[in-house]
């Protein structure tokens, strides 16, 4: 086996940062971590948005998520055996090979493909985290998933279908997109226009009472519709900020309905707060997920050399569902 590998590397630069393909060593599996052959590796918008913002350092390799085969255990792992079909959830996933930890590797369900296998680990972890741990999503209560084309939203409506959610509302600028989510559990499907229009739809189609859990990823501006749409003891969870990272908001109102805004990041996680996530969600989506009750949105796929046109295809803002890298 080569000792070197192909693998997308983020590099500095003064106005911001860009990924080139490269030739790197390649990695080994360490004590508790297991050598992936990649197959296909996920892209993701917060990869995008760390790369705008790096102007010095060393950059390293792109990508936290993946489908592949083990081809080698490290001391210490007694789950995994070479062979083994998994996703898996780590950093550096957009190159040949990458080493994670056995904790984060989940088994690959048959049905999917690698490329939808790959679509997996970081959306639905993070849709998971942010409406069942973090949002406490309870049967019969209502969820809005807003930016619902994206992957994260593609996910956060089937985990809210999953987690017996009541309604699944889910908002976006374009209906074409909106009619081609339904199938995955969406109720009510509203689209906005940047006025209170979408806030009214939501009230009515709630009776009046509000949305109890919001999965975030839109934020800036739209902070204070958003939680006009909220009902008593509603949680907003912040995912992502597609619009802005400000936004205003009237206390007064927060404090009168019980509002509660949390934030969702791994960029804060230790390594094993992340691993607890990832664990929490095989525990509770794999069985779903083997038996055809979720399953992966794949949009469009790329040659790793063609990682630059995946990240402009993604600021593009045409996608529904995952954007990913076609690896080997």
């Amino acid at each position: 086996m080569s000792q070197t590998m192909r693998a997308v590397v983020t590099v500095p630069g003064a106005s911001g940062g860009r990924v080139e393909v490269r030739e790197v060593p390649r990695p080994v599996a360490g004590p508790g971590q297991v050598l992936v052959k990649v197959h296909a590796a996920g892209v993701n918008r917060g990869e995008i948005t760390a790369l705008r913002a790096l102007t010095s350092g060393s950059g390293g390799i792109g990508g936290v998520e993946c489908s592949g085969e083990i081809v080698a255990v490290g001391d210490g792992v007694a789950d995994w055996r070479p062979g083994d079909a998994v996703m898996a959830h780590g950093r550096g996933a957009q190159a040949e090979y990458v080493a994670v930890d056995a904790r984060t590797a989940m088994r690959k369900p048959n049905r999917l493909d690698w490329l939808e296998a790959a679509a997996f680990p970081n959306v639905f972890v993070t849709a998971h985290d942010a409406l069942v741990v973090n949002g406490g999503l309870r049967r019969g209560e209502v969820a809005l998933v807003n930016a619902a084309s994206s992957g994260i939203g593609v996910a956060a409506i089937q985990v809210a279908r999953w987690a017996g959610a009541s309604r699944v509302i889910a908002t976006s600028r374009s209906a074409a997109k909106l009619e081609r989510l339904r199938p995955l559990g969406v109720t009510d499907a509203i689209v906005v226009d940047g006025g209170d229009g979408w806030v009214a739809q939501a009230m009515e189609a709630t009776g009046g009472r509000g949305v109890d859990v919001i999965a975030d990823c839109v934020g800036g501006p739209e902070l204070a519709r958003h939680l006009k749409s909220l009902a008593l003891d509603g949680r907003l969870v912040s995912i992502g900020r597609l619009a802005g990272k400000s936004g205003d908001c009237d206390l007064d109102f927060v404090a009168l309905r019980r509002l509660r805004i949390i934030g969702v990041t791994f960029r804060t996680r230790t390594p094993a707060q992340t691993i607890a996530c990832v664990q929490a969600c095989a525990r509770d989506l794999l069985g779903p997920l083997e038996g055809g009750e979720i399953g992966m949105l794949v949009d469009r796929a790329f040659p790793l050399e063609a990682v630059a046109d995946a990240h402009a295809y993604m600021t593009g803002n045409a996608q529904v569902g995952k954007i990913l890298l076609s690896v080997g």
